[in-house]
């Protein structure tokens, strides 16, 4: 992220924060004010948070302030800093937490994210691609223009597993930069780009299937075991779906494909433990008042939640769902490992740092390294990607 945008990010954050360190706690355990980052304007994770907050203003008079963030280190940033107290992240988080991309640079590092919530709703989160483009399979998109997304890991990384289904790499597509998500897909409305990497309820999806173009969906088929093998190996939180939601979808039509939870609620684990179990328990309750509010908001509901994922819970949501009744010893057991993992990750990362290196390269080449060989030691798959 260049110097300027970032002072800008932070600026804005700052006068959102600023209003919530003064504001008076609700009968909620929440503050008058609370602010997220998101992703940016017309995406379904910016959608649903606007919808949330209006749930919020509705049963709790709580103000929700949304910052959008073209990319994940944009959301990320503001969260790190203290600018806002939770992001409704995709799975940039997870990328975050791994150290993967622009998050292995000098001032990142891997993240101790944690989770609050999920949303498992029935939309696609996976590539798309324009129906004029003649591609029906993800084989069918060898050789065709291909959107990376500058600062968005997540995105291309997801874009790399789903190439590696059918043994294709960056080498084998022509690949087209662009500075944000919305950028790629206006991209594909525009005829700049074949594929791109989308949430078939985002706006922008809307908006490819309302074009001349229009939408397609490339199927990622389920019987192949071995392609998803290779997919998994890049994107453990990638998994075999039937996309019934979005642009030009139906529950009767389902599309053969993939996906994983989208938006994830997210904090730190330095957030104070019960502003996070309030917040969770917040958006449980107001959940009838913003299910419909949105497109995809149903994915919300409590009895979706994965409580074994890739990510570790925070200590305030936990607290929640044991007083529900749903954190069992096997969903103990997993978050304790996870969090492992991330104290793994940390170590690494700090025996990488203490080191010289002669430039940047060097610095990466160090670190991916190092990081394969700690996660090897304490028995963890060190997750492949494309550096």
């Amino acid at each position: 992220m260049k110097a300027t945008t970032k002072r800008l990010t932070l600026a804005t954050a700052a006068m959102l924060v600023a209003s919530v360190a003064c504001a008076q706690t609700t009968p909620s355990g929440l503050p008058n004010t609370l602010a997220w980052s998101a992703y940016g304007v017309g995406a379904g994770g910016y959608n649903q948070a606007v919808a949330i907050g209006n749930a919020l203003k509705q049963k709790y008079g709580v103000n929700l302030r949304v910052l959008p963030g073209k990319n994940d280190i944009s959301r990320t940033l503001p969260l790190r800093e203290g600018q806002v107290q939770f992001s409704a992240h995709g799975i940039g988080a997870y990328m975050s937490q791994e150290g993967f991309y622009e998050f292995g640079a000098k001032d990142w590092g891997p993240q101790p994210v944690r989770v609050l919530l999920l949303n498992n709703s029935d939309q696609v989160l996976g590539p798309v691609t324009a129906k004029d483009a003649g591609i029906k399979t993800v084989a069918d998109i060898k050789g065709k223009r291909v959107a990376w997304v500058i600062g968005a890991p997540a995105l291309n990384q997801n874009i790399t597993a789903v190439l590696a289904f059918s043994n294709l790499t960056w080498a084998d597509v022509k690949k087209v930069e662009f500075g944000g998500f919305g950028a790629s897909m206006d991209g594909l409305i525009n005829n700049q780009v074949d594929v791109a990497w989308t949430s078939s309820i985002s706006g922008k999806a809307y908006a490819l299937a309302k074009s001349p173009r229009g939408i397609s969906y490339p199927t990622i088929s389920h019987a192949d075991k071995e392609g998803w093998k290779r997919l998994q190996s890049y994107a453990p939180y990638y998994v075999p779906f039937y996309g019934k939601e979005g642009a030009d979808l139906k529950a009767s039509t389902p599309v053969e494909t993939g996906a994983y939870p989208y938006p994830l609620l997210v904090a730190y684990a330095k957030q104070d433990p019960k502003l996070v179990k309030a917040m969770t328990a917040a958006m449980v309750d107001t959940f009838a008042d913003y299910k419909t509010a949105a497109p995809g908001n149903a994915g919300w509901e409590l009895s979706l939640q994965n409580f074994s994922w890739v990510i570790p819970y925070h200590d305030g949501a936990i607290s929640y769902f044991k007083d529900k009744g749903l954190w069992t010893a096997e969903h103990e057991k997993n978050n304790a490992m996870l969090i492992k993992r991330q104290e793994v990750l940390a170590t690494a990362w700090k025996n990488v740092k203490s080191r010289t290196h002669a430039d940047e390269a060097a610095f990466a080449q160090d670190w991916m390294k190092t990081r394969a060989a700690a996660l090897t030691q304490a028995g963890m798959a060190p997750v492949l990607t494309t550096w």
